[in-house]
């Protein structure tokens, strides 16, 4: 249990970047839904940084996993690791940013949308520097230093927010003469319409660019280093990795690559197609509530689990970890859902609302995708990552197909089905290949239990509608809370002593 309370200690001190962020993030949502009023305004906003996540992939091409494993099995190469780790990806950034900044113009034809090349500019300067901190950020993980992790993370999504508001809120009003007159020549030089939502592009450049001061001592002793025989170790280890992120981050952005194509005009009455993915891509940031649980663990399971590879228990920690996860990702998944409508209103604009029958499935396929990662320990800890390879390959292969097929008759109901389908079949995949390569003892009753009494739950509470918050919100509290409360009930006994004391004081 003390081994399972260290992960949980550093899965929630990564989380305070990941849920304060997401926090702040999450003003940002209805600030742009009602600065942006008509949801196309917002839909090359959602497909661009759709590409960011692809770009993401490219650039590190597996070296931040390839670092950590080399670096956990000979700590005495750290720094040279890093130094070609760093080295390789510059390159590669320097490469493909310089041609995508040449060929903004092109792109931006070729992704139909004329005229936004700026916007092109900005996020290959952007997605740049993500990739060559990517390396700076492991290390710090690696050396276990999350509270450094945080700090920085949060400054950069302080900066991030302060930004938005500054270019949207405070320099649009200014030039529009709503007050301080006296500046209006001042806010209409630094806000223009014609720009819009080219200034959230804009404020991420700006406090991306502060990542490079912030992370000046995660840097040190940095040189460029070129081993052919290092990196080709390296490379070897890294490249199954590479094909399983762009087929996760296809099995994860091909709806907002495919719904603004594929939807049959007039699908939605008095909508565009643009509308439809302004509105998909607003609802969709309502389900990062589950991925940040998700993000919050990856960075500290990732550390934890190497440094844990030889040790003979590994497979006990592994179930036992899935076990809480489970069990902590329903529960947010069972609150989100029955909050949604709640959730929407105060943080959508009123014609962004009418997309918010996605978020309960994306949460639920984003909890399968979670259980996913989980299971993967597997192939990383015994060097088979090509299985992960084939299993994302079929996962996002069944993303675009099943795209492909039900846009058309369903809409951005589509997208979220096939994403929750998907998941759903690469958990199975992974499973059953685990069992037979590295047999782990999960608890799949109890987790299917749990996953299924929760989707009861939400499907239950989705058949009484009640319009009044007031009334709506108190009932769906006291779901979630009797939900907690059976779990507490069924897992008495795995509760620690400690803990059991405490909740029966509180009764």
């Amino acid at each position: 249990m003390s081994v399972l309370k260290k992960l949980a200690s550093e899965t929630a001190l990564y989380g305070v970047s990941s849920i304060l962020g997401r926090a702040i993030y999450w003003f940002l949502v209805p600030l742009h839904t009602y600065v942006f009023l008509r949801p196309g305004e917002l839909s090359s906003n959602t497909e661009l940084y759709s590409w960011v996540a692809l770009f993401n992939v490219v650039y590190t091409f597996g070296m931040e996993t390839a670092f950590f494993r080399f670096a956990n099995r000979s700590p005495e190469h750290r720094q040279v690791y890093f130094n070609q780790a760093l080295t390789a990806i510059i390159l590669v950034s320097l490469v493909f940013s310089g041609l995508l900044m040449i060929a903004a113009p092109t792109v931006s034809d070729l992704l139909d949308y004329p005229g936004e090349s700026s916007n092109i500019i900005y996020l290959a300067i952007i997605v740049a520097i993500d990739a060559v901190v990517a390396i700076p950020f492991a290390r710090l993980r690696l050396e276990k230093k999350a509270k450094k992790f945080v700090q920085i993370k949060v400054i950069n999504i302080v900066i991030n927010v302060l930004l938005n508001v500054f270019f949207l809120l405070i320099c649009r009003d200014i030039s529009l003469g709503k007050y301080l007159p006296s500046l209006q020549s001042l806010g209409a030089f630094l806000y223009r319409p014609e720009i819009g939502p080219g200034y959230i592009f804009i404020a991420n450049l700006i406090a991306n660019a502060c990542f490079l001061i912030l992370l000046k001592d995660a840097f040190k002793g940095f040189k460029f280093t070129w081993k052919g025989p290092l990196f080709n170790e390296m490379w070897v280890y890294a490249y199954p990795i590479l094909i399983l992120g762009l087929a996760g981050t296809v099995n994860q952005m091909a709806d907002r690559w495919f719904l603004r194509h594929l939807l049959p005009a007039g699908f939605y009455p008095n909508l565009t197609s643009e509308d439809a993915l302004g509105i998909y891509g607003s609802c969709y940031k309502l389900s990062v509530f589950m991925s940040l649980a998700i993000q919050s663990f990856k960075y500290a399971a990732d550390p934890f689990f190497f440094s844990k590879a030889e040790d003979k228990n590994a497979p006990q920690l592994l179930a036992s970890v899935m076990k809480w996860f489970v069990i902590v990702c329903v529960i947010l998944w069972v609150g989100v859902s029955l909050n949604v409508d709640f959730l929407g209103h105060y943080m959508l604009s009123k014609a962004y609302r009418v997309g918010l029958d996605v978020v309960p499935v994306l949460l639920l396929a984003n909890l399968l995708l979670g259980i996913y990662y989980n299971l993967a320990f597997w192939f990383k800890l015994t060097d088979k990552t090509h299985f992960g390879t084939l299993i994302t390959v079929i996962g996002a292969i069944l993303t675009v197909g099943l795209n492909i097929l039900l846009i058309p008759q369903l809409g951005y109901m589509a997208c979220a089905y096939a994403f929750l389908l998907s998941s759903a079949i690469m958990c199975i995949l992974c499973y059953l290949l685990g069992e037979k390569y590295y047999s782990v003892p999960y608890q799949v009753t109890s987790a299917l239990g749990y996953i299924g009494s929760a989707g009861l739950v939400i499907y239950l509470s989705s058949l009484v509608k009640i319009s009044n918050l007031w009334v709506s919100v108190p009932y769906h509290l006291a779901l979630c809370l009797l939900y907690g409360l059976g779990i507490l009930l069924v897992e008495r006994d795995s509760i620690p002593l400690r803990i059991r004391q405490k909740i029966k004081v509180l009764n």
